[in-house]
């Protein structure tokens, strides 16, 4: 069997492979009500206070890298099946090249979510704002509590 009766089954393949590794790829939530198993049973200081205002923004989690690797991947063996010899050398560089680009901004994009800056006004008088994930809805007037641990605050109902 040849090469190129091969190269299908192959790219499809790795399709597959490079779309489980990005659907696996999660960054830690920035949400208010979820806690990493290493902020379970930590002591957390509760302080009260008001929003004053709610503006919706959106947060860029950090990408992992693996949407450009494997974009890379999938981009150069598609390449590879273009042409021969040296035409084909080239196609699987640039394919690569482009695969890249494509993964990563593939992956940015799917790294975005909607998200809230709260603007606090603690029942000290402090003046104070927030952002976090937008999983709970706030509205200005609201009495709220601000739960804070090893420089982590959430803001709650």
């Amino acid at each position: 069997m040849s090469i190129y009766t091969s190269a299908p089954k192959c790219t499809a393949l790795l399709c597959a492979v490079a779309a489980t590794l990005l659907s696996a790829c999660t960054a830690p939530s920035q949400s208010g009500t979820v806690y990493s198993a290493s902020e379970a049973r930590r002591e957390q200081i509760v302080r009260m206070g008001v929003i004053e205002s709610v503006r919706e923004v959106s947060i860029q989690r950090d990408p992992s890298g693996v949407g450009t690797v494997a974009g890379a991947v999938v981009g150069g063996i598609a390449g590879s099946d273009i042409g021969g010899g040296k035409g084909s050398s080239v196609a699987t560089v640039l394919g690569a090249v482009a695969g890249s680009m494509v993964g990563s901004a593939i992956e940015n994009k799917t790294k975005l979510v909607k998200g809230y800056e709260l603007t606090v006004r603690l029942d000290s008088g402090e003046l104070r704002a927030y952002v976090q994930e937008a999983d709970e809805q706030f509205k200005p007037g609201e009495r709220v509590r601000l739960v804070s641990t090893g420089g982590t605050v959430r803001v709650t109902h």
